[in-house]
């Protein structure tokens, strides 16, 4: 048991498996808390709500890695496993106004409302057919078997990849989201391949374009504006890589947090029944707050001396806002350790916020929200076929996810 002035220890197994206590004590003791992390690097954690949101708005605190007042190894230590190497770098998650917003613009025109709408029929396409593979069964990995391929294979087809070649996406993805659990280099070398493929797939793209994400970028830098191919190769990288992690853990978390609490989950197969989406609507707004896909937001680094939640950060120094505490902080939510996927006041971070906020939102909206309705629709005596405390979690710093979710229901 922690003392009252003994912070507690973070990013243990233990932690991953239930952060929120920790989070709780930081929010009440030590809001703005400097820490080491597991790679060595220190760093400010921001765990209020109040000061996330100031923070994740903040000009001071910029996205580029080369404000790190670290040498190039500390350097190394942020960011996306590999991009540095593949030279993946300029991305939106990597940098600031002027070109960030150029940039943004154009992935904006590829990535409007009514191509994310025009993409549900497919979306739910691809739910069926993962469900009609493993419902004979009566058992299955929800990671495995649905929660991963589902957001794989939809990023690919908005891309342009072709069908044919999705498989080797699959498996390049597959060691990226392992982390420490594949074998050693293994996600630097899945990032050189995906870096080689994207820059084959726009040159083919460039002579014959297409009705997809690719086409629609080279499109846009034909006409006036300049996006330049290491820029497009980026873009596509960090599209894909932020496309679909946060979509596996979205699914996963949010089927998790449902098998926990039995009467939230029985009221929202209810309203599926009888074919309302109002609960469906908020109550995928709920499990990205309550137990959200994304723990803590993408580096920052301060350009000069500033003050978070009373706490003076200096120049150089990285910021890690944790949206999983700001999104349980008492004085901005009512009861937020309770999943009430009626809640209406519920202006979570889970996405972010400011110009960095999240552009493929909408997106894993609807992955989301299809994913678990078809789930819950289609199996409904889903049940958790492991006890709780067997489950393990995904090591690494930004992303929430479980590594396995073994269920069982009637087969059919």
């Amino acid at each position: 048991m922690n003392a009252p002035n003994a912070a507690p220890e973070l990013f243990t197994w233990e932690f991953a498996s239930d952060p929120y206590p920790a989070y709780a004590w930081l929010r009440e003791h030590a809001p703005v808390h400097r820490t080491k992390l597991p790679s060595g690097v220190e760093a400010w954690l921001v765990t209020r709500y109040a000061d996330a949101r100031q923070a994740l708005a903040d000009s001071r605190l910029s996205k580029n890695p080369e404000h790190h007042a670290e040498d190039a190894q500390g350097k190394s230590k942020t960011g996306i496993p590999g991009e540095r190497s593949a030279n993946l770098m300029t991305h939106l998650l990597n940098i600031d106004p002027p070109d960030h917003t150029r940039l943004r613009r154009l992935v904006s025109k590829a990535f409007t409302p009514r191509r994310v709408a025009a993409f549900a029929p497919r979306v739910q396409e691809l739910a069926d057919d993962l469900i009609d593979r493993f419902a004979p069964r009566g058992e299955a990995d929800l990671i495995h078997d649905f929660a991963f391929p589902l957001p794989i294979y939809a990023i690919c087809d908005l891309l342009g990849v072709p069908r044919e070649d999705q498989d080797d996406f699959r498996d390049w993805a597959g060691m990226m989201i392992r982390h420490g659990g594949g074998p050693r280099g293994g996600v630097a070398r899945s990032v050189k391949k995906i870096r080689g493929y994207l820059a084959e797939l726009i040159h083919r793209k460039r002579n014959d374009p297409g009705d997809d994400l690719i086409s629609d970028l080279i499109r846009a830098s034909d006409h006036g504006e300049h996006l330049t191919e290491n820029e497009a190769a980026a873009m596509c990288f960090v599209l894909l890589f932020a496309g679909f992690e946060t979509t596996i853990n979205l699914i996963g978390n949010g089927v998790y947090a449902l098998l926990g609490n039995p009467e939230q989950r029985a009221r929202l197969q209810e309203s599926i029944e009888r074919g309302e989406r109002e609960l469906l609507d908020t109550g995928i707004e709920e499990l990205l707050r309550y137990d959200g896909p994304v723990e803590l937001a993408t580096w920052r680094f301060a350009t000069e001396p500033l003050t978070i939640g009373g706490q003076q950060i200096a120049t150089g120094d990285p910021v890690l806002v944790v949206l999983a505490a700001a999104d349980r902080d008492p004085a901005r939510f009512h009861e937020p350790d309770t999943l009430d996927l009626s809640r209406r006041d519920n202006q979570h971070l889970g996405y972010g916020h400011g110009i960095h906020y999240c552009l493929g939102a909408p997106l894993a909206r609807l992955e989301g929200t299809v994913a678990i309705e078809t789930l819950l629709r289609r199996l409904p005596d889903l049940a958790l076929a492991v006890d709780r405390a067997d489950l393990r979690w995904r090591g690494g710093l930004i992303m929430r996810g479980l590594r396995t979710l073994p269920v069982e229901f009637a087969a059919h």
